[in-house]
């Protein structure tokens, strides 16, 4: 296995530029130490291996909270294919049957409420605004964005207040 040095630094992200390509995936449950272990040396292993149309990609990958995994390209360097991005997407989902969670697919919202991260619909982010145990001051985390910049501004985890989140609340 070759080794992009660019997946392994101690801030693995802080080589990339803001305008790098940013996809988030949350996992549906909390990981025991050794799924999380084989998930991340999982795609540590297809991120070194990463290319698009023959050429390696510039990726980096980092685990917030036991919970998101960010997946970040330099498309300064080579842009990522359809084909490159189906690839890690088909990874991801043959892990999720591995590990029986779900990570791909757009839908849930995520929240902390005290130090546990949440995952719920929609429909149910609006309940609990509406019963109060969800307000502006909920830290909520937004796995839509994708420019690592945005991340770096604050975007990706913030006051529910903040950003489109509070379009949800009373």
């Amino acid at each position: 296995m070759t080794q992009n040095p660019m997946s392994f630094p101690t801030d693995p992200l802080a080589q990339l530029p803001d305008a790098a390509r940013l996809w988030t995936f949350g996992v549906s449950r909390p990981l025991e130490p050794n799924e999380e272990a084989r998930l991340l040396a999982e795609v540590d292993e297809f991120l070194a291996e990463w290319k698009a149309h023959g050429a390696e990609l510039a990726a980096a990958r980092d685990w917030r909270h036991g919970r998101f995994l960010l997946v970040v390209v330099d498309e300064r360097v080579t842009p990522p294919s359809g084909c490159s991005i189906d690839a890690l997407v088909r990874r991801l989902k043959s892990l999720e049957t591995e590990l029986e969670v779900e990570m791909v697919g757009g839908g849930p919202l995520w929240y902390r409420e005290d130090e546990e991260i949440r995952r719920v619909s929609r429909k149910e982010f609006r309940a609990q605004a509406e019963k109060g145990r969800i307000t502006e001051e909920t830290i909520v985390f937004d796995p839509a964005l994708t420019r690592l910049g945005e991340e770096r501004e604050g975007k990706w985890e913030r006051r529910a207040g903040d950003g489109w989140h509070s379009r949800l609340l009373p």
